[in-house]
């Protein structure tokens, strides 16, 4: 832009200041009447220099701003790196069952469970709904005997997609811990994805069977998480008295405990949380 001195022609100021004056988000400040206002606006006896080195400064602020990538607002809530999407896809193949699962951290809680094990469908779609994960399981087993097999390898390849999904471990918060209510029922949950394998679980589940499901799987399929995961997880009931209320609402608060200790922690800026610098047996 041509500089405007206090020599310059009348011209030049009523064009200047035509130009100042049509920028956004400058006001114009008078002690005269609209009238008078206006009429200023299109002379310019002095050509004050201000207000072009300001336009040039919002024209210099505004370029260097569309020089920059947006960024999503997210609120508050910790930010996904948008080059490291974290999904992995397990298959186990043995002469009882044959598992097929897909985990996607960053997903938006689909979950589509295809197993002969209808209760565990119904607790897999707790962990999805409630950790915001997407989770495919496709899986075929030797159901005529129980269900033990089937639930066992389900939760071995879970425990392996999600090790697989972290990768390193870096900047993800590490710890995570919830309480989660179902009428009577209430579970506490807290777990440490530390690459140490460990359950401490104190579940008093009345009735041995919900539906054809045997109860004593529901420790059996943490335990089998815990193996392939490197994780380490307490799981304290605190009340309840129906079995299917303790069961559901201890994978509810073990979702939102796993889905707190795999977001990333903005202010960890891709670090490892530990003091060891790694959180893998590996």
């Amino acid at each position: 832009m041509q500089s405007i001195g206090p020599r310059s022609s009348a011209a030049q100021c009523t064009q200047a200041n035509r130009v100042i004056t049509s920028a956004p988000g400058l006001p114009v400040i008078s002690k005269h009447s609209p009238r008078q206002a206006l009429q200023s606006q299109t002379r310019a006896p002095s050509c004050p220099l201000r207000p072009v080195v300001l336009m040039q400064a919002q024209g210099s602020a505004a370029a260097t701003q569309a020089a920059q990538p947006s960024q999503p607002a997210h609120n508050g809530a910790p930010t996904v790196p948008a080059t490291k999407r974290r999904i992995a896809t397990v298959t186990r193949k043995t002469k009882e069952t044959q598992v097929e699962l897909t985990l996607d951290l960053d997903g938006t809680g689909i979950c589509i469970a295809e197993t002969p094990v209808g209760f565990l469908n119904h607790m897999l779609d707790q962990i999805s709904s409630h950790g915001l994960f997407d989770l495919t399981v496709k899986a075929t087993g030797d159901t005529w005997i129980d269900d033990h097999h089937t639930t066992e390898d389900i939760a071995l390849a879970f425990g392996s997609a999600l090790s697989q999904a972290l990768g390193d471990r870096k900047g993800i918060n590490r710890f995570g811990e919830f309480t989660a209510p179902l009428d009577e029922a209430l579970t506490h949950v807290v777990l440490d994805l530390s690459g140490r394998s460990h359950l401490s679980c104190n579940l008093v589940i009345p009735a041995q069977r919900i539906g054809t499901f045997d109860t004593e799987l529901v420790e059996h399929f943490f335990q089998s998480f815990s193996n392939t995961s490197g994780t380490t997880l307490h799981i304290r009931q605190l009340a309840g008295q129906n079995s299917h209320h303790i069961v559901e609402c201890t994978f509810k608060a073990f979702a939102r405990a796993l889905r707190r200790a795999t977001e990333y922690d903005d202010r960890r800026a891709g670090t490892i949380a530990s003091s060891k610098g790694v959180l893998t047996q590996q």
